[in-house]
């Protein structure tokens, strides 16, 4: 999952972009409204945590030519305006979630967790794929039941493939969704990644299927035919 963190304020970025990249996402960061604009045409996010106090464009701003763009990314406002007038006027410009300074980490990366979900299965803690499931909130894999082991690079992976089953995914669009702004992930390293990933999943008949030149598809579940 890769995420955008618009703020100004370097103390406030960095204390932000520490935590979620402990969490397991990968973060890029614009210091100004006009830096977010330009990345949020140029590049696919899977959360928008946006200031609304940005220099050069608004937050406000920002977040209006994004959603006359069509986007739906998930947006969670950040700011020390805590009037409900604030409130409304950015939940009423399309924001999915309000967060006033000073907040507690931990209070964000739930609301992370909670706009997550939001893309993937309806919203649903758990997803079910086969005989895989993955918990949303605590990020945990199981197959038959049983934990599997994955790095935070394979969850990445995984994410992509459960919220896109049964669709072609390019090796760009993976790269798009785990990798930062400057880090150089070539598509041999792509290949490994999915590999790994592929080899714990297939025990238990979940499959990662090769589209040659044009990326991978996670094979929807066979369903059981109904008996007579």
């Amino acid at each position: 999952m890769r995420i955008l963190v618009a703020e100004d304020e370097p103390t406030v970025a960095e204390g932000l972009m520490r935590s979620l990249r402990q969490a397991g996402y990968a973060v890029d960061c614009a210091k100004d409204g006009d830096e977010a604009d330009a990345a949020l045409e140029a590049n696919e996010f899977d959360l928008l945590i946006l200031d609304i106090g940005l220099p050069k464009k608004s937050g406000l701003e920002v977040l209006k030519r994004l959603r006359s763009r069509g986007s739906k990314v998930p947006v969670l406002i950040l700011t020390a305006r805590d009037s409900l007038n604030d409130r409304v006027t950015g939940l009423d410009a399309g924001a999915d979630d309000y967060l006033a300074k000073p907040f507690e980490l931990a209070e964000l990366a739930a609301r992370v967790r909670a706009l997550a979900r939001r893309g993937m299965a309806g919203g649903l803690a758990l997803i079910s794929h086969g005989a895989l499931t993955y918990d949303q909130i605590g990020r945990v894999a199981r197959l038959n039941d049983r934990p599997i082991e994955l790095s935070a690079r394979e969850v990445g992976l995984l994410e992509v493939f459960l919220h896109r089953a049964g669709r072609l995914v390019s090796k760009d669009q993976l790269v798009n969704h785990l990798c930062e702004w400057g880090e150089e992930v070539s598509g041999n390293a792509i290949e490994v990644y999915v590999h790994r990933l592929r080899k714990k999943l297939e025990p238990g008949g979940v499959r990662i299927v090769t589209v040659r030149g044009l990326g991978y598809s996670l094979e929807k579940p066979e369903t059981k035919a109904a008996s007579a």
